[in-house]
């Protein structure tokens, strides 16, 4: 193509973009305020952003990585890396107008409007109005990190047999269709926030909704070739303790950033966060010592994400006294769901993104109604289990309705599943044309 043909193609559209972004100085959109800069506190979501993003990549898919066998452990590693692109650029797009924008069009507390479209009338002096200390580009860029690692989560139990095409429809639609309107109900000005439900980091909006999707697709997908049979212990345990470094370190932005200040709320939120992952690996640790008769490595990280997991909606609304009951109780009860159940049911959920963050979801979620403290954060005040109860059936159907017709889509369109030969040689090699032994 002639290169007065490209110039003229770069104009146009960047005539385009201009019409769909108005000036700075155009009036301020429903969701915003004018931004009264709180410099602390946005260092402070700087730096959480950056460590939530180091969750995704390199975290979960470390984290996922070493669980695998050795033949999927590339494959496993591009669905964390296509859930960080996919997402960033739908977030753009339209996610964060459909989950945090308000105004006119939404509708009815169930998803947000489409005035942000491609970020239209954001600029350097807006604020959204949940958080005017922080300029909006900033609360775009953190709350982008949650969207992303949400359905990378749920890969974990569709791991080593879904087509690489399919993942990445799934996780476009998914996004659109259940991340976006879950997070707008909870977080966004909806429904549920609207209610009183209480999820201070995503308790519900990030891992409940995750693990019920990933249980459908577990469902929907059934077992892997070989599941019951075949050896398909972890092949590189290294790779998962260092995965659940980064994310433990990563969940200190996580809850912490949640608090949206550099405050006393982020402080505790942090070390509640520390204290209830803890708790969660003694208790994890426990119960399968007492199982299986030997504690495992596995069994200590797993402990450690599901107390992770549990803290994330309670994280800044409960004193430690909680932080440590929740964790305490997290562990067995993700151990019950990533072990028993799955074995008296006999589903392959393959990394247990139902056992560990479906379950360990559900349990902090209802416990925030038991523990939450007025005197550690006053929007505590009126927190009830009936509230967080309505807030995690909302969730739970939303997240199973929309995930199931998603998969049927994809079922239909890519189709779901990678054939059975190519399953037994492996994803690495048959979806991407790499293997870690070249």
């Amino acid at each position: 193509m002639p290169i007065i043909t490209l110039r003229t193609l770069c104009l146009a559209l960047s005539g385009c973009l201009a019409v769909a972004t108005p000036a700075l100085a155009a009036p301020l959109l429903n969701h915003q305020a004018a931004l009264e800069l709180n410099e602390a506190s946005s260092a402070w979501i700087l730096t959480s952003t950056a460590l939530v993003l180091l969750m995704t990549l390199p975290g979960l898919a470390m984290f996922y990585g070493g669980m695998v066998r050795r033949k999927n452990i590339i494959s496993t590693i591009a669905q964390s890396t296509a859930a960080l692109a996919i997402v960033t650029v739908l977030w753009f797009a339209v996610g964060y107008s459909l989950s945090f924008g308000t105004g006119p069009e939404a509708t009815n507390g169930f998803v947000g409007g489409l005035q942000a479209v491609l970020l239209n009338g954001v600029g350097t002096g807006t604020a959204h109005s949940l958080a005017p200390g922080l300029p909006e580009f900033l609360w775009i860029a953190y709350q982008l990190t949650f969207a992303i690692i949400t359905p990378a989560l749920i890969a974990g139990a569709f791991a080593e047999r879904m087509k690489f095409s399919a993942t990445i429809l799934f996780f476009v639609l998914w996004h659109l269709i259940v991340y976006a309107p879950i997070c707008h109900q909870v977080w966004g000005g909806g429904w549920m926030g609207s209610l009183g439900v209480l999820d201070f980091a995503g308790g519900a909006v990030v891992h409940v909704n995750a693990g019920i999707a990933g249980l459908v697709c577990a469902l929907v997908m059934g077992p892997r070739h070989g599941f019951g049979r075949d050896n398909m212990a972890p092949h590189n345990l290294a790779f998962t303790a260092i995965g659940t470094g980064l994310l433990l370190v990563g969940w200190l932005g996580f809850n912490g950033g949640s608090a949206w200040a550099a405050d006393g709320i982020a402080a505790v939120a942090a070390f509640n966060t520390l204290l209830a992952a803890a708790a969660a690996a003694i208790g994890w640790t426990a119960i399968e010592w007492f199982d299986h008769k030997r504690p495992t490595l596995l069994g200590m990280l797993s402990g450690v994400v599901a107390g992770l997991v549990g803290i994330t909606p309670a994280a800044g609304f409960v004193d430690p006294k909680g932080a440590f009951l929740i964790g305490i109780l997290s562990g067995p009860a993700c151990y019950a769901g990533a072990v028993w159940l799955k074995r008296a049911l006999k589903y392959d959920d393959s990394l247990d993104a139902f056992g560990v963050h479906g379950v360990g979801g559900i349990v902090g979620a209802l416990l925030t109604g038991v523990f939450a403290s007025a005197a550690i954060n006053p929007v505590g005040e009126g927190a009830n289990i009936l509230n967080q109860a309505i807030g995690l059936a909302a969730v739970i159907a939303w997240s199973g309705i929309g995930t199931w017709i998603i998969l049927m889509i994809c079922k239909f369109t890519t189709g779901l599943r990678v054939s059975r030969e190519d399953e037994i040689e492996g994803l690495d090699y048959t979806q991407h044309g790499e293997s870690i032994h070249q």
